[in-house]
């Protein structure tokens, strides 16, 4: 096997290259695949989806308080914020559900996650890790998610919030544009390491989430 010195690599690509076991990893929890194949049942989503709100309030949370690191800057989009939509959408799957309710979880993963994101706000590249591995997932295998879904339980577009970008038509141009942003920033080679690593601990922390919801 030939190894690659990401060193070398646009910023991009060795995000995706270096991360590209703990990717498959997460993409092939059994929680997933019953999600993709459409035997998820209501229960269930809901519990991934007030995962995923957790997460999602505390990593934009962040964002936007350090939007004027300049890595952070290069990746930070309003359009691309989710959790608007994940409340919009536990209020379809949840009735009763409000944002401003208890969201109090009992989940060792998602209290893992949020100390890691907390622990990112130290250094911008480290939440720029966590924001290309939630939202550009979001833009490539999440649409694919909103589908099955879609079909699983003839939503007809009702509660499927979190996978519509309205202000984004086209997913690709974006994505592309996304990694020129990241690969302008000529990082050194130590500090594009540090985020290829972070990368890889956020797909570990989601890979957690799935197998806690598996269980």
């Amino acid at each position: 096997m030939t190894v690659v010195d990401q060193s070398t690599l646009p910023l991009s690509v060795a995000m995706r290259e270096g991360s590209r076991a703990e990717h498959r990893d997460a993409e092939d929890s059994a929680f997933m695949a019953e999600l993709l194949a459409g035997r998820m049942n209501a229960q269930g989503y809901v519990d991934y989806l007030r995962r995923l709100r957790t997460v999602y309030a505390t990593m934009e949370s962040a964002i936007r308080g350090c939007r004027r690191d300049p890595m952070v800057a290069a990746v930070h989009d309003p359009m691309l914020e989710r959790l608007t939509a994940l409340d919009a959408d536990l209020a379809f799957w949840a009735p009763g559900w409000s944002p401003g309710g208890d969201h109090t979880l009992d989940s060792r993963a998602v209290d893992a996650y949020l100390t890691r994101l907390e622990a990112a706000c130290d250094w911008g590249g480290l939440l720029v890790a966590h924001h290309y591995t939630r939202y550009l997932g979001d833009l490539s295998g999440g649409q694919a998610i909103g589908r099955i879904l879609e079909r699983t339980f003839d939503l007809d577009g009702r509660g499927v919030a979190f996978y519509a970008f309205p202000e984004i038509p086209k997913p690709k141009p974006y994505k592309d544009a996304y990694r020129a942003r990241l690969d302008s920033l000529h990082l050194s080679v130590v500090d594009q390491a540090r985020v290829v690593a972070e990368v890889k601990i956020a797909f570990g922390l989601n890979q957690a989430l799935f197998a806690e919801l598996d269980r």
